[in-house]
């Protein structure tokens, strides 16, 4: 069972890796994905003579438990930036995206100096050793 899970795991790297490079495509082959077999679990609730209250209470309680049900329905991104007060990307100027990226660039800067600094004590360090 492993070795199935492993295979399965390398051919959805490399699958995903090519298909990455062709959103339109990837897009195409995802949504005939995703429609087949929802439609597969519509005709398997049909078949076993499942009614829609039932369907209902099922799927809330499998979206609920796995904690899917607001992530899918609202989204992970618009409760954070609910969270912190912030805007949707959408909503946010240009300046403000270029703030935000100037930020990051100068904190990665920042990093790369720390990183140095740490360097060159660990050298001092393995001298006086």
């Amino acid at each position: 069972m492993r070795h199935i899970i492993k295979f399965f795991d390398y051919l959805e790297d490399r699958v995903r890796s090519k298909l990455s490079h062709y959103p339109i495509p990837y897009a195409i082959i995802g949504g005939v994905g995703v429609v087949l077999f929802w439609r597969g679990i519509w005709d398997a609730a049909d078949w076993i003579g499942m009614s829609w209250q039932m369907s209902l209470l099922v799927s809330f309680v499998i979206l609920l438990t796995t904690g899917l049900f607001v992530s899918f329905f609202v989204g992970e991104d618009i409760i954070l930036t609910g969270l912190n007060r912030q805007k949707k990307l959408e909503e946010r100027t240009e300046e403000e995206i270029k703030t935000e990226r100037d930020d990051i660039d100068e904190l990665k800067s920042d990093i790369k100096e720390i990183k140095h600094i740490l360097k060159e004590f660990n050298k001092t360090i393995e001298a006086k050793k």
